[in-house]
């Protein structure tokens, strides 16, 4: 199950990193990058959900697992806003949504960052 949850968590990375560094390249929000958000979001929501099930009963680390919900709740709020945008913003909000999409991003780096660092200890 750990090496599952490591690949999807993997696999968010990458589907995410896609999407938001591609709509910022483009310059604009298209259906491929909301795509490539929605799958990050699945892949690291159920990355953590695994991990989640592997990591009970052991008191895990605190800031790994806060920084770990802020940052699902983040992807979440950013998918949901990409969608509005996409579908009912200005052609002006489509241009500018990059800004909330990289920091969304870096701040999802945050607890991958933990979780890689606590693997190796």
């Amino acid at each position: 199950m750990l090496v599952t949850a490591i690949i999807f968590i993997n696999l968010a990375l990458v589907f995410y990193t896609i999407g938001v560094w591609g709509e910022k390249r483009a310059g604009t929000l298209t259906n491929k990058h909301l795509f490539f958000f929605i799958l990050g979001l699945i892949c690291d929501t159920t990355g953590t959900l695994l991990m989640s099930d592997i990591a009970k009963g052991t008191g895990g680390n605190a800031a790994h697992a806060i920084t770990g919900a802020i940052a699902l709740i983040l992807m979440l709020i950013h998918a949901v806003w990409a969608i509005v945008v996409k579908w009912k913003g200005s052609d002006k909000s489509k241009q500018s949504f990059h800004r909330f999409s990289i920091i969304v991003w870096a701040l999802w780096l945050i607890p991958y960052g933990i979780g890689v660092a606590m693997s190796m200890f």
